[in-house]
């Protein structure tokens, strides 16, 4: 049986898309309001001024509740992930001799722009590894925590990871981790792409001084948006670019040419230009709203019940995995037993027209709310069709 919430997307009747963490559908509410932002533009005279800062505020006040956040002119409108990033290495105030923590094998998005941070005044950046030999399962997530928090001393001056690894789900304990950066007097930044709006993010708990979040996988939005809150440590930073929505006064467009060097508060300073894209912002808000609807909670029970049958039966089959406590619930890795045949199981899985990732060596499966325990079964039926022609 589908998932009830199944009928909010037009996913195809008869494929298994558990491959959210790769690209999350567009609900039918945010498809419609792209197309109708797109019909704006037939006639230009129906936008107004306020057009420009209405739907922008309103995205920044919905982010803003989903993360539990204090002040929704802390939310910056952004390109992507890796321009958030950018943002905070340019205002990080890194010196000479300081260390950027970093969790080995994290999407590049957050990497790239500390390499060259770094690299500029010399300071060093730092891949913290997971337990060598240890899999998942066998405390290897736990492991992974243990040595980001003996990594941070009084060198650090960043540390920057996800809440969960993109990979595999791994789970950062990203309240330990915020209190010991604090205890070294160091920035927290936290890419949540593969975990906001499908996991709890609670901001006062886990005082991050960033964090940032495509809005195309769990945010079920679209691509080439990405909002970040960024909190006191960023106040008087520099913005990458200069747009001139951005400076007190903007609302004014009469007033333009009288150039004013003060910008609007909190982080509307590091707003990409041309923020208020009349077709991407209306269905980032859509989403937004419908996951406050549904809330992460939600996502979160949803894809670990649906998930339990699947992770016992590969326990037993001898598919390394995760322990519940260390790793996602909406997205987690199977490590695959030595006599499965990648090409095989790769065949297998398109001809069942089940979606999944390889990342590294695992197989990344991510479910939403859209999936019902048919859909883990055909993965279930899949896996042990490959298994037992392995084993032959």
């Amino acid at each position: 049986m589908k998932s009830a919430y199944h009928r909010h997307f037009t996913l195809p009747a008869d494929l298994h898309y558990l491959n959210c963490a790769f690209m999350a559908p567009l609900p039918i509410r945010t498809e419609q309001a792209g197309i109708q932002g797109i019909r704006r533009k037939r006639n230009p005279a129906r936008s107004r001024p306020q057009d420009f800062f209405d739907e922008s505020q309103e995205v920044r006040e919905s982010f803003c509740r989903l993360i539990d956040g204090e002040d929704p002119d802390r939310v910056a409108i952004l390109p992507s992930v890796s321009y958030g990033v950018a943002i905070a290495a340019r205002n990080a105030g890194l010196r000479e001799g300081d260390e950027v923590v970093l969790t080995r094998d994290q999407f590049p998005g957050n990497v790239y722009g500390w390499r060259r941070a770094a690299s500029e005044v010399g300071a060093k950046v730092r891949l913290i590894d997971p337990p060598e030999g240890v899999l998942p399962g066998e405390g290897r997530a736990r492991i992974w925590n243990e040595r980001i928090l003996e990594a941070m001393g009084p060198r650090t001056r960043v540390v920057s990871l996800g809440h969960v690894h993109w990979t595999d789900g791994s789970l950062f304990q990203l309240q330990a981790i915020g209190a010991r950066a604090r205890e070294v007097d160091a920035l927290l930044v936290v890419d949540g792409t593969q975990s906001v709006g499908a996991l709890p993010f609670h901001y006062p708990t886990i005082r991050p001084d960033a964090v940032i979040c495509a809005t195309y996988k769990w945010l079920l939005g679209p691509y080439s948006v990405a909002l970040g809150y960024f909190g006191p440590a960023f106040d008087d930073g520099i913005p990458l670019e200069e747009t001139w929505i951005a400076r007190e006064g903007s609302r004014d467009f009469g007033g333009l040419v009288n150039y004013r060097d003060s910008y609007e508060p909190g982080a509307v300073r590091y707003d990409v230009g041309e923020r208020s894209n009349f077709i991407l912002l209306p269905m980032v808000l859509q989403s937004l709203k419908l996951l406050l609807e549904w809330t992460p909670e939600l996502v979160a029970s949803h894809t670990a019940r649906l998930s339990a049958e699947l992770l016992s039966w590969a326990r037993n089959e001898g598919w390394a995995v995760e322990d519940d406590d260390w790793r996602g619930s909406h997205i987690f890795g199977l490590r695959l037993p030595a006599e499965v045949d990648h090409q095989a199981l790769g065949a297998a899985l398109e001809s069942a027209k089940v979606a999944v990732s390889r990342r590294g060596d695992a197989l990344r499966i991510s479910p939403h709310l859209y999936n019902g325990a048919e859909d883990l079964m055909a993965l279930q039926d899949t896996l042990d069709s490959v298994l037992r022609e392995g084993r032959r």
